[in-house]
């Protein structure tokens, strides 16, 4: 699968999330027929805020209704702005998963009671662990949970790196596995035949659930600043934060 990223899908208006004739055609599907009543929900985020980025809306609708929910951190993101002097890795250590703790609360998410296991693993350099990350998940992981998780062919190592370990252990556990496209979405649009539409299906969003992603979006400050002393641009784009207002969200299920 070609590598991908936010820059490449600022050269121009025309990416797949916004032109893809494809997705006008993608079927709706329920919360109730992702998630069957009384199953547990894990969401596994590569690094602090592609939760939201990938399911806040999703993220949402749970917190109205009773299925357990577990999130998984596999790393705490503290590699974003690399020479930067304002968001240190020692700072954004600490920054980040505060910044997530408050997007939950955002989303409506009851933090008192929510479990959230914290991985510690490198960020940026997840596939030379993808092993141990994939055992790390398999220890949380219980048979009929279902999954929700970064896709494997999203363009960033590590969305791929969790994808794939998240995939396996899924299948060591028998839980069910959903993946979540989020750079892949900002691809030109001439590489929209590459996204496996047939597995895709429409979670749709109220204005309401819109509103809440949005606003847990805003949580992350370190992500939408950048450091322009060193020309380092925000990392949710524009065209990302424009993407988050769309009234679904895609799963590949």
């Amino acid at each position: 699968m070609k590598s991908a990223s936010l820059s490449e899908g600022r050269r121009g208006p025309a990416q797949i999330w916004n032109s893809a004739p494809q997705l006008a055609q993608v079927p709706v599907i329920s919360l109730s027929g992702l998630v069957p009543p009384g199953a547990r929900v894990v969401v596994i985020a590569p690094h602090p805020g592609d939760e939201v980025l990938a399911c806040g809306g999703l993220l949402h609708l749970l917190s109205n209704r009773a299925h357990p929910l577990k999130l998984i951190s596999i790393t705490d993101g503290s590699a974003s702005h690399p020479g930067s002097q304002v968001w240190s890795a020692s700072r954004l250590s600490v920054v980040r998963p505060q910044e997530s703790a408050e997007a939950m609360r955002r989303l409506g998410m009851p933090l008192h009671s929510l479990k959230w296991i914290r991985g510690g693993f490198r960020d940026n350099a997840l596939a030379a662990d993808e092993h141990q990350v994939c055992q790390f998940i398999a220890r949380y992981l219980q048979s009929g949970d279902v999954v929700f998780t970064t896709w494997r062919h999203d363009g960033n190592e590590d969305h791929e790196a969790v994808g794939r370990a998240s995939a396996k252990a899924c299948d060591l556990v028998g839980a069910q596995l959903n993946e979540l496209p989020m750079w892949a979405w900002h691809w030109p649009a001439r590489e929209s035949a590459v996204i496996p539409w047939q597995r895709a299906r429409k979670l749709c969003l109220d204005t309401w659930g819109i509103a809440h992603k949005l606003h847990a979006v805003h949580a992350y400050a370190s992500q939408l600043t950048g450091d322009p002393a060193i020309s380092l641009a925000p990392m949710f784009a524009q065209a990302l934060l424009e993407r988050m207002r769309e009234p679904y969200e895609i799963v590949f299920t």
